[in-house]
């Protein structure tokens, strides 16, 4: 059965492993592809952490503002992801982009390596609680890749407006009749 925490360590490691795989790329499109990977990596670990780890883990720390502090840097990689979705292979500012969602991972990973992991473990159940990560990033592995903004745009745009978009328009030029 797997063991919670060694498992977000594992996960951490893996996603340490690209951020190195990033700088040492010269190539852009090996870097849009590490920049994808590590993009579906996270958003799964986030998932995995904000529904399941967290509160598990919550019940066991007495300084909240630590979950507090780590759930609101998810937040931050969030949108440093939607940044990074919308510049293309080769971009201006992807190098910089993916630097700061880096050295942002970073931070969050040691915080909860040295801090908020030793406070919890021995007090939660992390074999219970690695099945439910286990099962649960199975099921968001399965999911199908959510689309980058653009090409949600574009296609839009060969499919006209979504079903009932210019409804509000009907009824006002039907009141002035």
């Amino acid at each position: 059965m797997p063991n919670a925490i060694e498992m977000l360590r594992e996960e951490h490691g893996n996603v340490k492993k690209l951020f190195e795989e990033f700088e040492d790329a010269k190539d852009s499109a090996v870097k849009q592809q590490i920049v994808e990977t590590t993009i579906r990596e996270l958003e799964t670990h986030s998932i995995l952490e904000e529904e399941i780890f967290y509160p598990a883990a919550q019940e066991h720390i007495d300084d909240q503002a630590l979950i507090d502090e780590a759930r609101e840097e998810h937040q931050l990689f969030k949108l440093v992801i939607t940044g990074l979705k919308k510049i293309s292979a080769g971009g201006k500012r992807l190098d910089a982009k993916y630097r700061v969602l880096s050295e942002s991972v970073k931070s969050h990973i040691e915080v909860e390596e040295s801090e908020i992991f030793p406070m919890v473990e021995g007090k939660i159940d992390a074999e219970r609680v690695g099945a439910r990560l286990e099962t649960r990033k199975e099921e968001l592995i399965r999911r199908p890749p959510l689309k980058r903004p653009s090409q949600s745009k574009s296609r839009q745009g060969r499919q006209g407006p979504p079903k009932g978009a210019d409804m509000g328009r009907k009824r006002r030029s039907a009141g002035r009749r």
